[in-house]
């Protein structure tokens, strides 16, 4: 079994268009996810989106990349120690 490590996924959504194919990125990875947390900041037109995730550093890192060649999408992790 592959060691597991606590991560926060940032997600900054400005455009809406590929929202779908995110949601699907993240129900795939559903079994990692400890909680998530959704902003609109309707002034800026832009969602954030906080994702808790304890899983292998290959799956955190392939559903970064999915996310991250989003349009409009952006995504960034931040590991912990453990």
């Amino acid at each position: 079994m592959e060691e597991k490590r606590i991560c926060v996924l940032s997600i900054i959504i400005e455009q809406r268009g590929c929202v779908e194919q995110l949601n699907g990125y993240l129900s795939e990875y559903a079994e990692y996810i400890v909680g998530r947390m959704g902003i609109p900041y309707r002034e800026k037109c832009v969602s954030v989106i906080a994702v808790v995730l304890d899983a292998p550093v290959p799956a955190v890192n392939a559903l970064t990349g999915k996310i991250g060649n989003l349009s409009g999408i952006s995504a960034k992790t931040l590991f912990s120690k453990f």
